[in-house]
């Protein structure tokens, strides 16, 4: 059996329709934003940014950022439930 495949472009096209249509535009562009590949090299950023940093100076450099913009809330972890 032989199948002709769409275009990606037409795939992509169709795809997003269907997850705005059931999940909306926010939940799609939050859903797409996931398979982003960045720009960059992260490895060379971090080595840099918090080379010589424990955890607990890096934690508290993050607290401190957050104090001064107080709009802009970490979310805390969610709770796992129990299953039953």
């Amino acid at each position: 059996m032989s199948v002709a495949a769409r275009p990606l472009a037409e795939t992509t096209h169709k795809a997003i329709a269907v997850l705005s249509k059931e999940l909306g535009i926010v939940e799609t562009v939050r859903f797409l934003t996931q398979f982003g590949t960045g720009f960059g090299d992260y490895t060379r950023e971090r080595d840099t940014t918090v080379r010589g940093l424990t955890m607990d100076e890096i934690l508290s450099e993050i607290r401190r950022t957050h104090r001064r913009r107080p709009n802009k809330r970490i979310p805390a972890p969610r709770k796992k439930r129990a299953r039953g």
